[in-house]
């Protein structure tokens, strides 16, 4: 939630694995070996200095920097993914006052862990591109800040999770929150590319924690969401990778393409491509979706996995970022598609 990884909607990060630049050059870097020692103590680039990060000439309200600590577009990802879990629950949507109030305390807990995360990577953060005008990394709030804000928070989301769905719900947020920080973003980031499908469970935690408080226990709705959402993180999130392999060296996080090289990486993204074609198709043969939604989601991972293939042996760095708007598209459609399907069935 939040990885993958957390874990983006269309963008990538989970709470995810990692937040994406959607207008950003499609520079497309040889992937070569990370640079031997330890990730952590990947030298800083030309000029840099650790201390002096990178300051904004005016810097934005206080409100816009604590809400770009929340990363909102991982947000709309949650908030997308946990949608149709509520309405296609078999024991009935929620009250709308209610499903407001899961909506916003599963937003709440991606939006706890992306706060934290960026606490605890804000070295690397400065090291990359894309990262490098987070808030924490430019001065436009300080470490306590962002501390007291993520521990708030995620005790105000957990309440309000608490109240409208239950304990499940409850323990589900906090396993979420748990294995993002600690063993996602603390433990296995920094040291194995094997991060990202680890990253990738948290990060597709919203489903299963708004089923979960829909009635107190888990449905194929929220299993079957669940699939989709995390399958769905690695061919979104290598495709960020592989442009930008270069600021992932730098920021010592040994990403796959990295270890593995961009054929290996390619071919791995149309393995979990091929894998969304037949879990996007499965809400409908369990009867969570009717025969046509099925079917359009079927058409849908037909088409994303034929724009991964294509990328496979091209030497266009354009193919990457390819990648990377048509798995936002998917994912969107798929699971727009879903909600109708539920409010009209519903």
């Amino acid at each position: 939630m939040g990885g993958s990884p957390a874990p983006e909607p269309p963008r990538a990060e989970p709470p995810g694995p990692a937040t994406a630049d959607p207008v950003a050059p499609p520079v497309h870097p040889r992937a070569r070996p990370a640079a031997a020692g330890s990730p952590g103590t990947a030298p800083l680039p030309p000029g840099e200095d650790r201390s002096d990060p990178p300051r904004r000439a005016l810097a934005p309200p206080r409100w816009r920097s604590y809400l770009a600590l929340t990363r909102p577009g991982v947000l709309v990802l949650v908030t997308l993914s946990a949608l149709p879990a509520l309405v296609l629950d078999p024991a009935g949507g929620p009250s709308l006052a209610r499903g407001a109030a899961i909506l916003a305390g599963t937003g709440g807990v991606a939006a706890a862990c992306s706060a934290l995360n960026a606490l605890l990577e804000r070295d690397r953060d400065a090291r990359m591109e894309r990262t490098r005008r987070r808030p924490l990394v430019t001065g436009a709030l300080r470490p306590r800040q962002a501390l007291a804000f993520g521990v708030a928070t995620a005790l105000a989301s957990g309440a309000v999770l608490a109240a409208s769905g239950g304990a499940l719900a409850v323990t589900l947020a906090a396993a979420t929150f748990s294995t993002y920080l600690g063993v996602y973003t603390a433990w296995l980031k920094p040291r194995t590319p094997l991060a990202t499908e680890v990253g990738a469970v948290p990060g597709a935690a919203a489903p299963l924690i708004a089923d979960a408080a829909v009635d107190g226990r888990l449905s194929l709705a929220g299993a079957t969401l669940f699939g989709i959402v995390f399958l769905w993180q690695m061919p979104h999130f290598w495709a960020i990778a592989l442009r930008r392999c270069e600021e992932y060296e730098r920021a010592g996080i040994p990403v796959l393409p990295l270890r593995s090289g961009v054929a290996a990486t390619r071919r791995r993204m149309v393995a979990y491509a091929a894998l969304l074609l037949p879990a996007g198709a499965l809400p409908a043969a369990v009867g969570v979706v009717s025969v046509p939604t099925g079917a359009l989601a079927a058409a849908l991972g037909a088409w994303f996995l034929a724009v991964t293939a294509r990328a496979v042996g091209d030497p266009d760095p354009g193919a990457d970022r390819r990648v990377f708007l048509a798995s936002g598209r998917y994912l969107a459609l798929l699971l727009f598609a879903f909600v109708v399907d539920g409010l009209v069935r519903g």
